[in-house]
């Protein structure tokens, strides 16, 4: 099973502009997914699907950006998205406790999709209904392989300016729901805008790379009261995630969306080193 996750859209930064940078970043990055070989089997999109989930429009361009895809799409909310302008163009979408968080089971890998929103708060939330109703699904399928999908990670980053402080209590009260259960084979989050791999509460955390541009690698404390020009925002490429699911391991890649330059190529200079490896993995 191949699991695709992109994630931090943000369409709509710029506001009233149908060609703005954020939908070309994301329609190039659909582009790739759509292409590849083999095709993924669904789309994780994991949350800040708009940068103002007020704003109709942000929600009409990922509509449009979606329509003709060929798998099907599971999104999750981010703390720029809302609930009800998300809802007024995908009804369909499932919820639960009030929240947009629902399972899809239908694969080899199960998925939960959990709503960490909290509307006016840029970090994550998870309640007690949300705890309650997480606590029950992992339950009810104790068997299957569980794959979590989130939009805040709840682990420290090393970006202090982005993620919330570990004793937080949001991450407390999720934490004691996912070291309750091993069914859980890793829990998939955006937020951060970097690829991030992290263990948390028995399990991996793994943090996507954004669409929309994304945050330097600044690991240094930064000051509240003191700014020192270091770099925030960076015009990477856009980024995707591949998670494949096989002989009961998840195994996840990161890559940049778009044409790159290929230094070599499967040809028949190439085959003698691609029968050597394959005869001495078959020989062990």
């Amino acid at each position: 099973m191949l699991v695709a996750q992109i994630t931090d859209l943000h369409l709509g930064f710029d506001p009233n502009d149908p060609d703005e940078q954020n939908r070309q970043r994301l329609d190039r990055t659909l582009r790739t997914l759509c292409a590849l070989d083999p095709r993924p089997d669904l789309l994780l999109v994991t949350g800040d699907i708009a940068e103002n989930g007020d704003e109709d429009e942000a929600y009409r361009s990922y509509q449009s950006a979606i329509a003709d895809l060929p798998f099907p799409v599971l999104p999750v909310m981010g703390n720029h998205d809302s609930r009800a302008g998300f809802q007024a163009h995908f009804p369909d979408v499932p919820t639960a406790e009030g929240f947009i968080q629902y399972v899809v089971d239908d694969g080899p890998l199960r998925i939960i999709v959990l709503d960490t929103l909290e509307a006016g708060r840029h970090g994550g939330a998870f309640c007690e209904a949300r705890a309650a109703w997480l606590g029950a699904r992992l339950g009810e399928a104790a068997e299957k392989p569980t794959l979590i999908a989130l939009h805040h990670p709840p682990v420290p980053t090393g970006i202090p300016w982005l993620t919330d402080a570990p004793g937080a209590d949001w991450i407390v009260r999720l934490g004691a729901v996912v070291e309750a259960h091993d069914n859980i084979v890793a829990m998939v989050s955006g937020h951060v805008h970097r690829p991030i791999v992290s263990r948390w509460a028995g399990t991996a955390v793994i943090v996507c790379p954004s669409t929309a541009p994304q945050v330097a690698l600044e690991l240094s404390p930064i000051d509240p009261e003191a700014p020192d020009e270091r770099p925030m925002i960076i015009a990477g490429p856009p980024c995707y995630a591949l998670h494949l699911w096989e002989g009961g391991q998840l195994l996840s890649h990161f890559a940049t969306a778009g044409d790159h330059e290929v230094l070599a190529r499967y040809t028949e200079r190439m085959q003698p080193l691609v029968r050597m490896l394959i005869e001495e993995k078959r020989g062990r």
